[in-house]
This record gives C-alpha cells, sequence and structure tokens, in this order.
C-alpha cells in the first residue's frame, strides 16, 4: 500500500489592508486606554481640585481696607477723622493688552466722567508708576451718583471698571496742627517691601508723614474681605460670607486746641516764616507746635498736582512743607544765656553777687564785641545780667570758659545737640560746636569754616556762632530750667483708644537726661528771667508787664548772614513754680520783644485765660 505524503497548505498572506486595520486598531485601543484614564484621574484623583478652581472662577474677592482711627486732642476734640468716598477705579489686570483695544475703553471711560480719552491714558499712566503690582487705578473720587448708577448698570460694557467705596481723611478743624498730623498715602513698592510683616497689599493706604506714620499701626486697622459671585460677564451674581474690617484704633493727643489756635493765629498775623512750641515742663506732653507758612492737609486726599507738589517745597514761598519747629536748625541768640549763667556758676567763674561794670562794648584779643546798639548797662550782677540781656556779662563768661568743654558739658545736660526723640519724624539734631569738630571742618572746608579761636567759645556763650538749635530742642531745655533739672522726652500721644472709647494704652513721662543744677543758682536765673519780663527795665515788659500771670521770660535776637535778624522768645508760667514752656522763633523778625514775644504772649493768654493790660513806661533795653 502506498503512502502518499501529507502535503501542509499555505497559510494564506496578509494583505497590506488589513494589516492597517490592525495598526489603526491598536492604536485605537491605546488611545481609549489613555483617554479612560485620563478622565478617571480628573474624575477620581483631580476632580475636588478643579471642582474647586473652577468654583473660585466665578468669586471674586474684594479687599475692604479699614477706616483709619481718629486723631484727637487732649479734650477729645476731634482733629482727623473719616468720610466715605465713592472711588471710580481701573482693575489692571483687566485692561486690554492691545493699543487699539486700551485706546477705545479710554474713550468711552472718558465719556461716562466726562474726560478725554488722553487725559484717562495720563491718569493710568501716572497711577501704575511707582505703584505695586495690581494695585487699583484711581481714576476719579467722590463719583457722582449718576454715574455709580451708570456703571452698575452697565457693569457688563466696562468689566474693567469698578465704584469702591474707600475712607477718606477728612480735617474738622481745617488747617489746625497740620504739621502734627501728618497725611496718608497709597503703598508703593518700596512700602510692601520695606514692611513685609505688616498686613499690606496693593490699593491699601499708609500714614507717611507726622502722627499718621507715627502710629500707623495703630491707625490702620484690619482690613476684611467681600467675596461675591460673578457671571462671565462679570455681573454680581450674589454675596457670599465676609470677613468685616476691623476699624483702627483713637490716637488722643497732648494737644491744647486753644494753646495750639493761638500760637497758629498769631504766627499768621505776623506773616514771616516762624514756629513756636508750647511744652508742660514737668510731663513733656507737648500743648502745642506749629510752623509757618503752614498747609492745608486736605490736598493729601486726592492726588496731587505737580504744581501742588512744587508748591509745598518752593522757599520762595516758606516751603509750607518744613516743620520749622522740630526740624529748623538756628542760633538762638540771648534765650541761650540762662545755660551760659549755668556753666560759669558751676566752674566757679561766678557767684549770683559777682558785679562787672558793663560798658557797652568790650576788647578780647583785639577784637571789640557790643552790646545790640552799643548800650551801656553799668554795674550788672548775675540777676540784672538777665533783666537787661548784658552781652558784655556773657562775653567775659565765654572767654573765661575757652579752653575748656564747659559751656559744650552744659550745653549737653540740657539736651542739645542731639534729637529730642518727639514722636513725629523730621527732627533734626542741631549742633553743639566743638574746637575738635570745627577745626577738622575748617581742614574739610575752609571756605566755609574758620578754625577755632576765641572769638567761638564767646559768641557760643550768646547762642551765637556755630551753635544750632530748634525751637523744640530750646523748649526742652527751658522745660528742664523750669522743673529743677529734669530733660524730658517731648511727647505728643497721650493715649490710644478703641473704636468703642475704652484706653487701649496710655504713656508716661520719660526722662532722657538730668542737668545738675543747684537749686540756689536756679532761683537766681529764675528771678532774673522774671525781672526781664516784668519789671520795668527788662526787655519785654512793654509785653509782658501787664501780664496778671507770673512769668519769667527771655528776649533773643539772633544775627544770620545776609537776613535781617532772627527774633526769639522763651518764657516759663507761672513764676515761680511753672507748669508750661513755651519758645517762639520769627525768621527775619528783628528784636525778640517785636515779633516773638507777642506770639508767646497769646499762648500764654489761652493756657491760663487771662488777658494782659497795656503798660506804659518801661526803660529796656532793645532785644
Amino acid at each position: 500500500m502506498r503512502i502518499e505524503p501529507v502535503i501542509p497548505k499555505p497559510k494564506k498572506k496578509r494583505t497590506l489592508v488589513s494589516r492597517r486595520v490592525a495598526v489603526i486598531g491598536g492604536i485605537g485601543l491605546v488611545l481609549l486606554g489613555v483617554l479612560f484614564f485620563r478622565l478617571w484621574s480628573l474624575q477620581i484623583v483631580t476632580g475636588d481640585k478643579y471642582l474647586a478652581e473652577a468654583n473660585q472662577n466665578r468669586t471674586r474677592e474684594v479687599r475692604v481696607p479699614a477706616p483709619r482711627g481718629r486723631i484727637l486732642d487732649r479734650e477729645g476734640n476731634v482733629l482727623v477723622d473719616n468720610r466715605t468716598s465713592m472711588a471710580l477705579q481701573l482693575d489692571p489686570i483687566e485692561l486690554p493688552s492691545e493699543t487699539p483695544e486700551r485706546r477705545e475703553l479710554f474713550t468711552r471711560i472718558g465719556e461716562v466722567i466726562g474726560k478725554s480719552p488722553e487725559w484717562v491714558r495720563r491718569k493710568v499712566r501716572d497711577e501704575i508708576t511707582g505703584n505695586p503690582e495690581g494695585s487699583p487705578i484711581t481714576l476719579v473720587q467722590d463719583v457722582d451718583d449718576d454715574i455709580v448708577y451708570y456703571l452698575q448698570e452697565h457693569q457688563a460694557n466696562f468689566p474693567e471698571v469698578q465704584v469702591n467705596r474707600i475712607f477718606v481723611r477728612k480735617y474738622p478743624q481745617g488747617i489746625l496742627a497740620a504739621h502734627i498730623l501728618g497725611s496718608i498715602g497709597e503703598v508703593t513698592a518700596e512700602d510692601l517691601e520695606e514692611n513685609p510683616e505688616k498686613d499690606l497689599a496693593a490699593g491699601d493706604t499708609l500714614g507717611k508723614t507726622g502722627i499718621e506714620q507715627t502710629y500707623d499701626d495703630v491707625l490702620r486697622g484690619s482690613p476684611g474681605d467681600t467675596r461675591l459671585q460673578v457671571d462671565s460677564t462679570g455681573r454680581i451674581v450674589s454675596q457670599l460670607p465676609s470677613t468685616m474690617p476691623e476699624p483702627g484704633d483713637s490716637v488722643r493727643l497732648s494737644l491744647d486746641q486753644d494753646v495750639q489756635a493761638a500760637g497758629e493765629a498769631s504766627l499768621q498775623s505776623i506773616g514771616l516764616n516762624g514756629a513756636f512750641v508750647a511744652m508742660d515742663v514737668n510731663s513733656g506732653e507737648v500743648l502745642g507746635l506749629a510752623s509757618n507758612p503752614t498747609f492745608d492737609p486736605e490736598i493729601f486726599t486726592r492726588p496731587l498736582t505737580q504744581k501742588q507738589v512744587d508748591d509745598l517745597y518752593d522757599e520762595d514761598l516758606g516751603a509750607p512743607l518744613f516743620d520749622r519747629a522740630i526740624g529748623g536748625q538756628y542760633a538762638v541768640g540771648s534765650i541761650f544765656k540762662p545755660i551760659t549763667a549755668l556753666a560759669g556758676l558751676d566752674a566757679g567763674l561766678i557767684t549770683p553777687s559777682t558785679v562787672i561794670n558793663d560798658t557797652g562794648t568790650i576788647s578780647i584779643a583785639d577784637q571789640d564785641f557790643d552790646n545790640a546798639g552799643k548800650q551801656p548797662h553799668g554795674p550788672v550782677d548775675l540777676r540784672r545780667s538777665l533783666e537787661v540781656s548784658s552781652d558784655v556779662y556773657y562775653y567775659l563768661l565765654g572767654a573765661d570758659m575757652n579752653g575748656t568743654r564747659q559751656l559744650q558739658t552744659w550745653a549737653g545736660n540740657f539736651g542739645l545737640g542731639k534729637a529730642t526723640g518727639i514722636d513725629i519724624p523730621g527732627e533734626s539734631e542741631g549742633l553743639v560746636p566743638t574746637p575738635k569738630w570745627l577745626n577738622e571742618a575748617h581742614q574739610e572746608e575752609p571756605e566755609y569754616y574758620d578754625p577755632w579761636v576765641i572769638g567761638q567759645n564767646i559768641q557760643f556763650a550768646i547762642g551765637q556762632g556755630y551753635f544750632q538749635a530748634s525751637p523744640l530742642q530750646m523748649a526742652v531745655a527751658y522745660a528742664a530750667l523750669g522743673n529743677g533739672g529734669n530733660v524730658l522726652k517731648p511727647q505728643l500721644m497721650l493715649q490710644t483708644e478703641d473704636a468703642a472709647g475704652r484706653v487701649v494704652s496710655e504713656t508716661e513721662p520719660i526722662v532722657t537726661g538730668h542737668a545738675p543744677i543747684d537749686p540756689a543758682d536756679r532761683r537766681v536765673i529764675m528771678e532774673g528771667l522774671n525781672d526781664a519780663a516784668q519789671s520795668p527795665e527788662g526787655t519785654s515788659y512793654q509785653v509782658f508787664g501787664g501780664f496778671p500771670v507770673k512769668v519769667a521770660g527771655k528776649t533773643g535776637t539772633a544775627e544770620r548772614t545776609g537776613e535781617a535778624d532772627q527774633a526769639w522768645y522763651a518764657v516759663l508760667a507761672p513764676y515761680p513754680d511753672p507748669e508750661i514752656a513755651v519758645v517762639v522763633t520769627v525768621e527775619e523778625g528783628g528784636f525778640g520783644a517785636d515779633t516773638a514775644a507777642p506770639v508767646a504772649l497769646q499762648v500764654l493768654q489761652a493756657y491760663f485765660d487771662k488777658q494782659a493790660k497795656p503798660v506804659s513806661g518801661g526803660t529796656g533795653s532793645v532785644e
């Protein structure tokens, strides 16, 4: 039997079409798997996250500024308060990036607020420059109600525009105490960088000067958040749970409003640059402080024009923003003589009964030194030297103390030559000259400084030469003389109060130094100052001779190169146990009794609520 071999059948070859179908099917399966896992991931793994983000896209959070605390005087009278204002603002993030679209937006906004597109463009540019990224751009404050209603009705056409309620400072007492109160302004990028610990954000306000700056953390409060649900066009659908802002605490100052108003009005009536300071001699509380010319703090509640900025710093207008009371550095003239007298007594160079013959002129080191008008006063002891303001008496003391640090030491004892630490910014340190300082300055700038010679100490003895001090520093010095030697830190803040008026914190007197005044020496100097103010031969008798409250006062007339003499007056009242020290200066005011003393009288009349009567006679010397 023949067996036939089994021949396998050939496999059918897969066609090209079938291969393509297989590849495509495989790819499809892979893509389907990827899609499946992606959907699973989106829905199961990260679904909650994206749901939250979707909800967030429908929620707008608006930072709500807190109303700043008020600033009050010592009796609770309001010096600075708040008012609400509707501000038209642009969201910089929503501004079109393309120039044509942005121009079209500016045109539409301009039509609503009655401004040209170019005005809107410049305003946006100026607001963006220097401000933190994302800061709302305030175009107009105090927007009229009809504009507010129009924008609310057409919100879908103006998604970039917001009308927000903001707090603006108001000043019930007008310009009173403007230099003390200071101003606020919108935070800058530098503010945010320099104050990372503060809860600040773009669009917030910050104290920039004065009390507003020093106590900004107290006054500013804590902002809140308003959460709004909006649709795709930006229209508000509903309000969600929000956080209410917490108002700032109020600051009660030591200022006596009557004293402050009297000093300011008197300075302004003279029409010259000047300043005054009134201090409680036992606590350091500042009862009044002002600089003339002044300014209206209301101007800082709106964007300033360049001209307004220039005017505030214009020296031809008196640089109204400059606070001469704390920042002025001047020769003080004869109001420095009580300190020279104490230095001479301490050194043993004189006693209260030491008498010199004042002929009106004295020659020292081949140089003549004269009294005012070369007026002779004859035999004078310490008490009479202050009554008639004998320069010759103090020239001799200055010459005798040359080569020692006696004058410099006693000036330092009274806090001169350094900042007092008052709780507003802008204070100067003044200058107590020494031979070492002057000789080094001469070597560096010989065209501006002469080397130290005996004449420098002689000039220093009468508050002239290179010696410089501010009215505030001299008020601190006279307060120390009045209280027996305690150099006090001048303070404006009495206490802070919460929104309900409850006291949160209080200040206490701070002694920063002590002048070792012998009580007997102080008594003689106070007698001389009382004679200077209220005896017929005193230098300010014509001003204070008829004042019913006994005072101890000293005139001063300081020379200034290229300018008329500067007038000074320093007074303690009541004599012999004073409560208040007042120091006044008037640039180019001439003799101290002519312009500065009358201002001090107005301040004391307000403080004691008593009026001076006119006096006749009097033979006091002119200074």
